[in-house]
């Protein structure tokens, strides 16, 4: 089976503590860490980033089906973070918060709830991963 990006996602680090350059198709996206743990914060910090990749996927997944649909919801927001706990194994929860700033019917609502949890990265972190790394 193929790739699913049509090219790979490239990094870049040089001296300064934790700056990270990330290339894309057509783009560069800086990385940082914040200044609390020594980074200059000049970007998102990873777990940012990835938390991130979940909302528009989910937000763009929302918005494609309520089009289809027809259905008069002009916005849509989202809330998202995590935590860990490690008794017994590592385990991380993610609480994602999908809000809509006019009154939604309640049976719509549970259909969106439905979609949201079918977005592809959604799927993709709720599947197993299996990490190649070589050098």
């Amino acid at each position: 089976m193929g790739n699913v990006l049509e090219k790979d996602i490239t990094g870049h680090i040089g001296t300064q503590k934790y700056l990270c350059t990330i290339t894309w198709r057509n783009g560069q996206l800086i990385m940082d860490e914040p200044e609390s743990i020594e980074g200059k914060d000049h970007g998102p910090d990873p777990f940012s980033t990835l938390l991130a990749s979940l909302a528009a996927c989910t937000l763009s997944t929302l918005r494609m089906y309520i089009d289809r649909k027809g259905w008069d919801i002009p916005e849509i927001n989202i809330s998202l973070n995590f935590h860990q706990e490690s008794s017994p194994e590592l385990t991380t929860t993610i609480s994602r918060s999908i809000t809509f700033p006019t009154e939604i019917e309640d049976d719509i609502k549970k259909r969106l709830l439905i979609i949201a949890e079918k977005c592809p990265v959604s799927k993709l972190l709720k599947n197993n991963i299996v990490i190649n790394t070589t050098l």
